[in-house]
């Protein structure tokens, strides 16, 4: 059983820092993968606003780099920050097979981590090849209703109004 009184449990807490407490070399605002990063928020947190990098790949990235994830984005200098693209970049050769975003792609074969706008096309190429397969899910894709098995009768009805009226 577990003993409460030993679990000493710390969480970080962080309040905005001062403008003055920054410094003059510190970037409110990083370019990553064509993606804008707020300076202000913890490296890991900061990172998951690059579109198919999730948290679990964030800390990954920084363990990688050896950045401390709870450090702010914007105290990284233009060296750090070069390295932290190169991680990125080359992060599906650095972990194991099943933590990559796209396993066994269908037109080359090999696992990779697709991240920023490969996402999007990747995702929108999918779904037209599912249109012109005439799958199921490609059907449902393009007539717009529910992919996965989801009940369609009475949610996501797209701003229909159903009901019974009243007699006056």
């Amino acid at each position: 059983m577990l003993d409460t009184a030993c679990v000493n449990v710390q969480v970080k807490t962080m309040a905005r820092p001062k403008d003055e407490d920054l410094g003059d070399d510190f970037s409110y605002i990083l370019r990553m993968a064509d993606t804008d990063m707020d300076g202000l928020k913890p490296l890991a947190t900061a990172l998951t606003s690059v579109k198919g990098v999730g948290a679990r790949t964030a800390i990954q990235i920084c363990k990688n780099t050896g950045f401390d994830p709870y450090s702010l984005a914007g105290f990284l200098n233009v060296e750090q920050q070069e390295q932290l693209r190169v991680a990125i970049e080359s992060y599906a050769e650095n972990v194991p097979e099943w933590m990559v975003n796209r396993q066994r792609d269908l037109e080359s074969g090999f696992d990779m981590h697709i991240t920023g706008q490969q996402v999007r096309f990747t995702l929108k190429d999918d779904i037209d090849r599912l249109r012109t397969m005439k799958s199921y899910r490609g059907i449902r894709h393009a007539s717009g209703n529910k992919v996965r098995g989801q009940r369609g009768r009475s949610n996501g009805r797209g701003g229909l109004t159903l009901g019974v009226s009243r007699k006056k």
